[in-house]
């Protein structure tokens, strides 16, 4: 895959996403709200891998410490993007999307959602 970081060097200036990833609708739309910020450059153009740093694998870990900006986006409350961050002492910049409107089972994965979560998200953090 192209632009795979896998716990490679981090810029600098840098702003890392961490999808939940989770399998109900919100988990989709999470993932694909983090591959398009990515994609437009307003994350960091690969994404360090969440699975690898639930695996405590190091390069991943110190990859996510490096970046000015962590974001967790967790399709829901139970919050496991943020809190495989916060296991490795990390603590993100943290979404939830069922708090942002989305309804977890009930949400269709279209790309007006993508956008308007994206954007949301993208407001918010450029002010930090």
């Amino acid at each position: 895959m192209s632009g795979c970081n896998c716990g490679g060097e981090v810029p600098e200036v840098s702003r890392i996403m961490y999808p939940c990833d989770g399998c109900a609708d919100v988990g989709e739309v999470s993932d694909q709200v983090c591959r398009k910020l990515r994609r437009e450059g307003f994350a960091q153009a690969s994404m360090s891998c969440l699975s690898g740093i639930a695996a405590h694998m190091q390069p991943f870990i110190d990859a996510a410490k490096k970046a000015n900006q962590v974001v967790a986006v967790d399709g829901c409350p139970v919050g496991c993007a943020k809190k495989v961050l916060e296991h490795v002492e990390i603590s993100p910049i943290s979404y939830v999307l069922t708090q942002m409107g989305l309804e977890k089972g009930k949400t269709e994965v279209t790309q007006q959602i993508i956008n308007e979560i994206s954007e949301k998200i993208k407001a918010e953090l450029s002010t930090k």
